[in-house]
């Protein structure tokens, strides 16, 4: 997921939790791929896959935009 927030574009992976920004929503996405990247990498490094695969392959997914006021 990729939103305009203060002039940046942030891009978010809510799976795992690894988030980034860039000043386009194309930056963003490239920085997002790297971080997921980079946060794999190191889950494997620590053993750590396993709950990240169950969460990645995840039968059914749910996003929804709810309304606050602020």
């Amino acid at each position: 997921m990729i939103w305009e927030e203060d002039g940046l574009y942030i891009s978010k992976c809510p799976e795992i939790e690894v988030s980034s920004c860039g000043n386009s929503p194309q930056d963003a996405l490239e920085n997002i791929h790297e971080a997921i990247n980079l946060y794999i990498e190191n889950a494997r490094a620590l053993g750590m896959m396993e709950e990240i695969e169950l969460a990645l392959r995840a039968r059914h997914k749910f996003t929804s935009m709810i309304e606050v006021e602020a």
